[in-house]
């Protein structure tokens, strides 16, 4: 059995809701009460960031999202949600769309990315918990990871994560 080839696109608007049914089923229900929420809120995603993945028939198969924040005035990505349909897991979908997108986020001129995740599964793509970057409560601490898309990209970059203005 051959690889399976996913079509990567920008996400658009007739795939919002489609990608909403995705996380909906890849996360608990109360996803939308989690403290990174509060700083999506009324702010738009980087559209030019956001992604989906869909099979040679057209099927969503995975989806993933930027938003801008904030940390100490400077701009950050916030990664997340990212998510890969129970069918289509074990395929390495999600590495694909992490390795694309941070590579798109680098070339269009971001210094940094963060999310909050587990640091064994993104600490291969080079994310290191970040100390002194302070997510809004109730986030665990050891979950707030960052990875530098250019060279000394969180240098100096400390303080609370706050929403994009």
């Amino acid at each position: 059995m051959g690889q399976v080839v996913f079509v990567f696109t920008q996400e658009t608007a007739e795939d919002w809701w489609e990608v909403e049914a995705l996380f909906d089923l890849s996360f608990a229900p109360g996803r939308t009460a989690l403290s990174s929420y509060r700083l999506r809120d009324e702010v738009p995603p980087v559209a030019g960031l956001c992604t989906v993945a869909r099979d040679g028939d057209g099927i969503l198969a995975g989806a993933i999202r930027y938003w801008p924040v904030q940390v100490a005035g400077k701009p950050v990505l916030l990664l997340g949600p990212v998510a890969v349909h129970p069918t289509r897991q074990g395929e390495g979908l999600a590495a694909q769309l992490l390795v694309e997108t941070l590579g798109l986020a680098a070339r269009r001129g971001w210094d940094r990315v963060m999310l909050v995740g587990d640091a064994p599964y993104y600490g291969r793509f080079g994310f290191e918990r970040l100390d002194g970057v302070v997510m809004p409560p109730p986030t665990n601490p050891e979950r707030v990871l960052g990875l530098a898309l250019t060279p000394g990209g969180w240098d100096g970059v400390q303080g609370p994560v706050t929403r994009a203005v």
